[in-house]
């Protein structure tokens, strides 16, 4: 396994985008998931050859506060320390921000916090009754 990372979607097509979202009840179909990466204020990309194992990304306003919102690592690389270098490297990229927020589940908040990411208080709205997400 040689990993690389980037911070470019240049070479990256749709059909590199399999696996993610596992779990999830309703996801993105792969040209989605491109497309999300597209319009994102930041992206970070772990690569496996020609494959994309794992990514996050952000939406901001570029001068005050950034969110991210996904950070997704294949279920066969996850525990490799791909997670934690795709969000130091956001992290970084996002630095000169007053605040940069993440909302997790339960499940994996001890992972944010060991990237000193502090609990706080928040609600969601998922609208999870939609038959197909579309672009």
């Amino acid at each position: 396994m040689q990993i690389t990372y980037s911070n470019r979607l240049d070479d990256l097509s749709a059909s590199q985008l399999d696996g993610f979202f596992v779990g999830w009840q309703s996801h993105p179909n792969r040209e989605m998931h491109l497309e999300i990466l597209r319009r994102s204020y930041a992206i970070w990309l772990a690569l496996d050859g020609g494959q994309c194992v794992g990514f996050v990304n952000s939406l901001s306003d570029g001068l005050f506060y950034a969110f991210i919102p996904l950070l997704e690592v294949l279920p066969d690389y996850q525990g490799c320390g791909i997670g934690t270098e795709l969000i130091e490297r956001m992290v970084k990229t996002l630095d000169k921000l007053y605040a940069v927020d993440i909302v997790c589940d339960e499940s994996i908040a001890g992972f944010y916090k060991r990237l000193e990411f502090s609990q706080c208080v928040g609600r969601v709205k998922r609208n999870y009754g939609r038959q197909e997400l579309r672009v």
